[in-house]
């Protein structure tokens, strides 16, 4: 399992195969759009895929040599996240994440873990918890 910080480099590597969307338990982005808002996904689609030539000063053009008939393909992956409870995006809370340079980040809990760390057996809980509320 992953845990993302970046969703155009994510979903970037989504696109490209690199990463399964299967191999994703979140990506916590620093965004804040509903990828099933037509007007928001313009926004997004034109700043990272440059659409307009000049990307967007608040976002990097990851996605410029994806070919502008793959749009919807990249969309579906932002909805599949968004809709499977894989996108969590602090600034629609009022936290402003900074950008990382490392994005993927590998995330390994087996039943060992979860029965001799208390912690992690814990948050695992809460995170199916609020897994299963986001779902409903």
């Amino acid at each position: 399992m992953k845990i993302g910080t970046s969703l155009s480099r994510c979903v970037k590597d989504i696109y490209e195969d690199t990463v399964h969307i299967d191999e994703v338990l979140v990506v916590i982005a620093r965004t804040d759009f509903d990828p099933e808002d037509d007007k928001q996904w313009t926004g997004i689609w034109e700043g990272y895929a440059g659409g307009n030539g000049l990307g967007s000063m608040y976002s990097q053009p990851e996605w410029s040599n994806i070919p502008a008939e793959d749009e919807q393909a990249v969309r579906d992956i932002c909805i599949s996240l968004k809709n499977e409870g894989k996108m969590h995006q602090p600034r629609q809370y009022g936290a402003h994440p900074p950008r990382m340079n490392h994005y993927w980040y590998d995330v390994m809990l087996t039943p060992e873990n979860l029965e001799t760390n208390l912690a992690a057996k814990k948050a695992w809980e809460n995170y199916k918890l609020l897994a299963e509320l986001t779902y409903k």
